[in-house]
């Protein structure tokens, strides 16, 4: 195995910061410059992003990261769905409502109850699903994982369909990867939480607790072939400042080893849950939030960014513009917890909406919602993706994809207000595709899928 410090150096990255502070506007100007190339940033780099705090400075930030966020990933804005399985876990970890020493009763769905969890998903319209279990090698082992994904792929509700499950399970053995791709999984995420060594170990107890096992999780993952794979940070735990510099270090050591980095990021905050106390002392602001979200998408531009329910509408507004690709809606966070009262939850909530009502939301802020699953499905993974966005030419696949994955949406599950809206927005992107067959078929898609038919894609 590898040793920790190609991936984390911790003395080099507290050296960064020592050594980056009150950077002149100059300084970060110059960097954000650079940025706009797209070519990604040193760790010294974002240093001295992390440590501006001039307003002006911030909002130049601000800009520069969705100017990049518009080049790459244009209007679009994916959505998913997280189902929470099973609550059984073995580990103890400070920050979730899962924990061990949590006095409440567990839950694991039967078969049959994720069926019918999944039904209610697809009949909200979603195509895409997070699923998440706790570690527990006797009530969530890896056979059952894998069952669990089938029965999702196999699950059907009038028109609607999962098209793809992303998968978030503890740190596990080259072998159990190798059964996830044989299931078909789209993207294994999995977090490190905290990448400082001295605060992963005193948060978790349990297999968890070993920060080496989380830290080459995703190595065993590629060599199981697994080439899409998540990375994340629970902010608040320890200083986000060297929590930035470690989560891009360890994209920087996957996109060396393997040839590709991330497909995602993740970046959660640390939020209230039964039976979790909060300490103050690294907490992380709303505004520290958007600042990690446009510094990230600096850093590491053809990275997906993804936040989650834990926000408040308002500020998950403002992440979409800077730097955010996917967004989860209509969350609940504890198993069986979309058809009945919720039972125990891994963290609470802040934007209760449902899915209608976010995606009215993003249509008046201009954006274009996509339950898109093609690039999964046709392979688009991995170093082919990233030779497609590099130079541009996934626009040719994925506003027309987005495009008909949200017509099916309208047609199929959209209010009178959305539906109205959504069309206005269709056709103004419809318009944008560059490619002139490509926009024609993705017109007479679109009249196919009016006339009944559905899973059209590019």
């Amino acid at each position: 195995m590898p040793e920790i410090k190609e991936i984390i150096d911790e003395q080099k990255i507290n050296n960064i910061l020592k050594n980056t502070q009150n950077p002149p506007a100059s300084k970060v100007l110059e960097i954000l410059a650079k940025a706009l190339k797209k070519k990604g940033l040193t760790l010294e780099e974002i240093g001295y992003l992390l440590h501006t705090h001039k307003p002006e400075l911030i909002e130049k930030m601000f800009k520069t990261a969705a100017k990049i966020k518009e080049d790459i990933y244009g209007e679009r804005l994916v959505f998913f769905a997280p189902l929470y399985i099973s609550s059984y876990c073995v580990n103890d970890c400070e920050y979730c409502g899962f924990h061990k020493r949590n006095p409440a009763s567990r839950k694991k769905l039967t078969l049959a109850e994720v069926k019918e969890q999944v039904k209610i998903l697809e009949d909200m319209g979603h195509k895409r699903l997070l699923v998440e279990f706790g570690e527990h090698p006797l009530e969530n082992p890896i056979d059952y994982v894998t069952e669990v994904i089938k029965i999702i792929y196999e699950t059907k509700s009038n028109k609607g369909e999962i098209r793809r499950v992303n998968v978030n399970i503890a740190a596990t053995t080259v072998e159990n990867y190798q059964k996830l791709k044989e299931v078909g999984i789209g993207t294994y995420q999995l977090f490190q939480e905290t990448y400082h060594q001295g605060i992963y170990k005193k948060m978790h107890n349990g297999p968890k607790a070993d920060y080496q096992r989380q830290l080459f999780a995703h190595n065993n993952a590629f060599q199981a072939g697994l080439d899409d794979v998540g990375l994340g940070v629970l902010f608040g735990l320890y200083d986000y400042k060297f929590d930035v510099l470690g989560l891009v270090s360890h994209a920087q050591y996957l996109d060396k080893k393997f040839g590709v980095g991330p497909h995602t990021f993740s970046v959660p905050r640390l939020r209230p849950a039964e039976t979790v106390k909060i300490d103050p002392t690294y907490q992380v602001s709303e505004e520290e939030l958007l600042k990690i979200i446009a510094i990230l998408r600096l850093s590491v531009p053809y990275t997906g960014m993804i936040i989650s329910t834990r926000e408040r509408p308002e500020v998950r507004t403002k992440a979409f513009e800077i730097g955010i690709s996917q967004t989860s809606a209509a969350s609940k966070t504890s198993p069986g917890g979309y058809s009945q009262k919720e039972s125990l939850g891994q963290f609470n909530v802040f934007d209760p909406r449902n899915l209608d009502e976010v995606l009215k939301s993003i249509l008046e802020q201009g954006l274009l919602p996509s339950f898109c699953t093609a690039c999964y499905r046709e392979g688009r993974t991995g170093q082919v993706f990233m030779d497609l966005a590099k130079p541009g030419n996934i626009h040719n696949l994925c506003r027309p994809n987005a495009i008909l994955t949200f017509k099916e949406y309208l047609e199929d599950y959209a209010s009178p207000k959305v539906k109205e809206l959504g069309e206005k927005v269709i056709n103004e992107y419809l318009k944008k595709i560059p490619n002139k067959v490509i926009k024609q078929k993705t017109k007479i898609r679109l009249k196919e899928i009016e006339n009944g038919k559905r899973d059209l894609y590019f």
